[in-house]
């Protein structure tokens, strides 16, 4: 078996000439080589896969003037910063350049990937990079430049490299099919150029893998299977029913999509994506910006014509919004076919205001009034929703509910009876709320049982804390207890609820509340000095007086 080499290298440009997309980049370094104007350092910064390496390569030949590359290999030197990051490789070409060229003029080093260097592999680097020796130039590459410190930027001549638009690629793959013998469509070209995202070697990859799949016999629908994309007509069809106001087939054909094993963010991206370029063909001006082939466009320009800009910016913007919250959202799928429903109300008043109410309900925005009667009526799309007036509330019944048709609407619909159910019986709650009066002496009576009950348990600490002072009644049924340092209050405040829930349930009040005071004025008058502790021992036991006396002890 033969070895087989990958397009992207088979194909890969050995010229200025043959480099696709790039070309006052080309031309730029062509000029700087014939007027002896080349800078010895420069930056090819720009997307994956649009040429940043092959234009050094090529400009690494030509500035020896010579055509065949190989006769002035060990002139060119390549690095991968992404694999040899570090200060001791960047040392290592350092003293590789202190040596001039055997043979041609200059010396060329290409550091890929260059913002992959580590922070002193930069420094080291810096001063080589500002004052080269004559034979020796630098030409760095990489995909990320606001990684490359500021200091290296300023050194370098930088050439931005750009993404290659869809028609480039179109036609260098369309070459290199009738090279190789493949026969091909345009739309599955069109279709692999889109795919690639601007990247040239992505688009050759794909192509490689397409020859495959189909034998050498590249067609649309082939195409659209292996790559695992919605096809145009997808979204054509879907515009077509939301103009025709039919959610019923809609979310058919939604549910056909998810079926082939592709998600609602895909549909509704590439749907936003549609809307953008029927907006974009409704003028005669920026249909150049539609990178399709003829047939396609003629389709975007026919459509076009059915709607007006209003409704495909609402479009869009109902489109990106799902698209946004999808990530987020706890049913995609139902958030999905929300949007749908929306898209398909923009030009129908009364349906829009029907997919309104249901939208309400799907991020559970529970309104002040119950509604006496909610109907949503869309050909084959039923739901009705009948709420008891506030009346039935007075007589503690709950609201009945009577909900067919639309599977998400009822859900919604329960969903919002539970919440009204529950604050219903929150009112229940609150009309069982104790508030027995007391006074000073039931609460210190109070206060000194929980505190028995603290000690009895072992949490001694605890208990002297609340024996500092006296808890104090104020209006409100609200209690002030003061201490004498931070500590203590942060230990009290670890057991207030248990404190709080004792006192609510002795006193029969569930409106006790408890403020924490600190008195450092009351703290001083505590404190003891050494000689007032000595006094009052001595009070409670004279032998220390004799002890202190016999060992000569002092205060």
């Amino acid at each position: 078996m033969e070895n087989f080499t990958v397009s992207a290298l088979k194909y890969r440009p050995n010229s200025f000439e043959n480099v696709i997309g790039q070309s006052s980049i080309t031309k730029t370094l062509e000029n700087a080589i014939q007027n002896n104007q080349l800078p010895q350092a420069m930056l090819f910064c720009g997307p994956r896969g649009v040429g940043k390496t092959t234009c050094a390569r090529i400009l690494a030949k030509q500035i020896n003037n010579s055509d065949q590359i190989l006769d002035y290999s060990y002139n060119i030197f390549e690095l991968d910063a992404a694999s040899n990051n570090g200060v001791d490789d960047i040392r290592n070409l350092i003293d590789q350049v202190r040596i001039p060229p055997q043979t041609g003029h200059y010396k060329v080093y290409i550091i890929d990937e260059v913002h992959m260097l580590s922070g002193q592999a930069f420094n080291a680097f810096l001063k080589t990079l500002e004052e080269p020796p004559n034979y020796a130039i630098f030409i760095l590459a990489t995909t990320e430049k606001h990684k490359v410190i500021p200091t290296i930027l300023s050194r370098c001549q930088i050439y931005d490299f750009k993404k290659i638009n869809i028609i480039d690629i179109k036609n260098h793959l369309e070459s290199i099919a009738k090279k190789e013998n493949i026969s091909y469509d345009e739309d599955s070209l069109f279709l692999i150029a889109s795919k690639c995202d601007g990247a040239l070697r992505d688009a050759l990859s794909i192509f490689d893998r397409l020859v495959n799949f189909t034998d050498g016999n590249i067609t649309k629908d082939l195409a659209y299977k292996n790559l695992n994309i919605l096809d145009h007509d997808t979204y054509f069809k879907a515009t077509d029913l939301i103009l025709k106001n039919d959610i019923t087939n809609c979310l058919v054909l939604f549910n056909n999509i998810i079926n082939l094993g592709f998600n609602g963010q895909h549909f509704i991206d590439g749907l936003c994506m549609h809307f953008r370029d029927l907006l974009i063909s409704k003028s005669s001006e920026s249909q150049n910006l539609l990178e399709q082939n003829i047939n396609l466009k003629n389709l975007y320009i026919e459509q076009s014509n059915k709607v007006d800009n209003n409704f495909l910016l609402s479009a869009i913007t109902l489109s990106e919004d799902c698209s946004f919250r999808y990530k987020n959202s706890i049913n995609q799928r139902l958030l999905t076919e929300i949007c749908l429903m929306k898209l398909c109300s923009i030009n129908n008043i009364e349906l829009k205001k029907k997919i309104k109410i249901l939208s309400k309900l799907e991020i559970s925005n529970i309104p002040s009034k119950p509604y006496n009667k909610v109907e949503i009526n869309d050909r084959k799309l039923t739901a009705s929703i009948e709420i008891e007036k506030k009346s039935s509330f007075k007589k503690n019944i709950i609201p009945k509910t009577d909900i067919s048709g639309l599977s998400l609407s009822s859900l919604k619909a329960k969903k919002y009876i539970q919440s009204v159910v529950l604050e219903k019986k929150k009112e229940e709650k609150s009309s069982k709320i104790k508030n027995s009066k007391i006074d000073q002496k039931s609460l210190e009576e109070s206060w000194n049982k929980f505190q028995i009950k603290i000690n009895n348990s072992g949490r001694k600490n605890l208990a002297s804390i609340l024996s500092i002072s006296k808890p104090e009644l104020k209006e409100k049924n609200k209690i002030e207890y003061t201490l004498t340092n931070n500590t203590s209050r942060l230990e009290l405040n670890k057991n207030i609820i248990e404190l709080i829930d004792f006192l609510k349930k002795d006193l029969t009040n569930d409106n006790i509340s408890i403020e924490i005071k600190i008195n450092k004025l009351k703290e001083k008058q505590l404190l003891y000095t050494p000689i007032e502790k000595y006094e009052k021992l001595k009070n409670i036991n004279p032998n220390i007086e004799i002890l202190r006396k016999e060992f000569k002890l002092n205060l």
